[in-house]
């Protein structure tokens, strides 16, 4: 298989290179060439196999050509260890993504890409240092995924006092090979200063650079394999499915229009987001104006200017009333969200985190005017007790704290600060800080 940039100004590259580098030269977003179209008889049959199965077969469907299918089995099966639950929620479903080591949906791209790393690592025995940003929970992700990977060291940049205490302890108390840079600013700022990176020649001269953020594309699709599981658990139910999807990046997103390219039934996704509101407007309007970004209770999806975006722009040809066919806008603000996670919790017993809480809300209202009968999803991203004081505020009800969120309380924090300058962030990248 090749890759093409989304700004189609540099070559199509091999999954290898596109895996290392992150980032193609012209400074797009890697793209397969071909998205193949699963079987009919994949579909009519696939609620008979178990998660890993289904990812299997999606995995060489779609890497196949670039990575042989033992190898891609042994990724999956190493990679996705635990469940992915499809739990009624009132009228609704809830698609429970955070049941893996880190408690959030991003264990399933970050470890994924780990074993596809350290089997091209293996073949090469080069070593590479990966750089991520994160607003929450890819750093937390990426940490665990990456624990003690030979030949990787990991630079994890969060922006300071914009993340959960908890969220911060994932970041910063592994150690090791995993580094943590506390930046003064936003997540916006944390994300330039690592594309700034990739594309600086000295840099990419002296070391190998990769990134783990969902603008790595072997971070991106391992997140359609729960897309399919979904469809597996609620197909019995016989109505068009609808997904909403707590965005900020929007690397989420757009893996799920891409198992829709490859033949996934889906009616509808929803574009859930709190008060950074990009993409919403850009749908309603069709005016594209990043800005930057809002401080929210749902911090992970505090992004103004999402990167995935440029994919999805391909993928809908750059039209906005292609995009309209599928997607629908919403947005909430800090209120509109702790309402929600507190009339859940009274009327059902079930207990969200405000970024889940952000997806039953579009939701909740997409299904308020829906014309058809349909089987509502939302996507559960992370475990409420992530969010242990917003989330007991909003309920009423204290959040059991789980016992590897616990442990981690009391490890002391390792972190660097940094200034949101890129200088300083080059220069201390090249004060020895390598693989």
């Amino acid at each position: 298989m090749q890759l093409y940039s989304t700004n189609r100004q540099s070559p199509p590259v091999s999954l290898e290179e596109a895996l290392f580098r992150g980032l193609p030269p012209d400074q797009g977003l890697y793209l397969p060439d071909t998205l193949p179209v699963l079987p009919e008889s994949f579909f009519r049959d696939m609620h008979l196999l178990p998660f890993r199965e289904i990812a299997v077969r999606v995995a060489v469907a779609l890497l196949g050509e670039a990575v042989p299918a033992n190898v891609l089995r042994e990724v999956v099966y190493r990679a996705i260890d635990f469940d992915a639950p499809v739990v009624p929620v009132g009228e609704t479903y809830a698609l429970e993504l955070f049941h893996g080591p880190s408690m959030a949906f991003k264990d399933f791209g970050a470890r994924f890409m780990a074993g596809l790393m350290a089997h091209f690592l293996q073949q090469s025995r080069r070593e590479v240092h990966i750089l991520v940003a994160t607003s929450g929970d890819t750093g937390g992700a990426v940490a665990q995924g990456f624990y003690r990977a030979p030949g990787i060291r990991v630079t994890i940049l969060y922006p300071s006092g914009k993340v959960s205490d908890i969220q911060e302890k994932q970041l910063t108390t592994l150690g090791g090979n995993v580094t943590a840079l506390e930046v003064e600013g936003t997540f916006d700022d944390c994300q330039r200063l690592v594309k700034e990176a990739f594309l600086d020649p000295e840099l990419n001269q002296t070391y190998t650079l990769s990134s783990a953020n969902s603008i790595n594309i072997a971070r991106l699709i391992p997140q359609t394999f729960y897309y399919f599981y979904a469809y597996a658990q609620v197909r019995h139910l016989g109505k068009p499915l609808v997904f909403s999807v707590p965005s900020g990046n929007f690397g989420n997103l757009s893996a799920g229009v891409i198992a829709r390219r490859m033949g996934l039934p889906v009616h509808r996704f929803i574009a859930a987001t709190n008060r950074n509101r990009v993409v919403p407007h850009y749908l309603i309007t069709g005016d594209y104006a990043p800005e930057p970004s809002v401080e929210t209770i749902s911090n992970a999806m505090d992004v103004g200017s999402p990167s995935n975006f440029a994919r999805l722009q391909v993928l809908f040809g750059n039209q906005v009333d292609q995009f309209r066919t599928l997607l629908t806008g919403a947005s909430y603000d800090d209120q509109q969200t702790r309402s929600a996670m507190r009339h859940v919790y009274q009327t059902t017993g079930y207990v969200m985190c405000p970024h889940t809480a952000v997806a039953y809300l579009g939701l909740r209202d997409y299904l308020a005017t829906a014309s058809q009968p349909v089987t509502g999803v939302f996507l559960a991203t992370a475990h409420p007790a992530k969010f242990g004081p917003t989330v007991e505020a909003a309920i009423g009800a204290k959040v059991p704290l789980p016992e590897r969120l616990a442990a981690l309380l009391d490890q002391p924090k390792q972190s660097v600060p940094m200034s949101n300058r890129f200088d300083d962030f080059k220069a201390w990248l090249t004060a020895g800080h390598k693989s």
